[in-house]
């Protein structure tokens, strides 16, 4: 599962972690939590949805709520149906 939050929300929710949890950079957090830090720069510009488990570990390090933000869970495969809607041939 994926959680999709609203635009813009996103980056919010990364700066609040990145506050929370005291790490003055997207790096810094990326080495605190074992993660590429170009995946991280993917989720902080909203390039990628941020997947369940990762967001699960963010709330948790942040010691932040899940309540206090609106997401919606999606599915994995959502961009693979666009794109199948979108280039289905009539």
């Amino acid at each position: 599962m994926r959680m999709k939050f609203s635009q813009g929300k996103q980056k919010e929710f990364i700066n609040s972690v990145l506050i929370s949890a005291a790490c003055p950079s997207l790096r810094e957090l990326s080495r605190r939590i074992d993660i590429n830090y170009q995946t991280l720069k993917n989720y902080y510009s909203e390039r990628r949805l941020l997947s369940d488990n990762f967001f699960d570990v963010l709330c948790r390090i942040s010691k932040l709520d899940e309540k206090d933000f609106s997401v919606q869970r999606v599915s994995d495969n959502l961009g693979q149906v666009k794109g199948g809607k979108k280039s289905r041939k009539k």
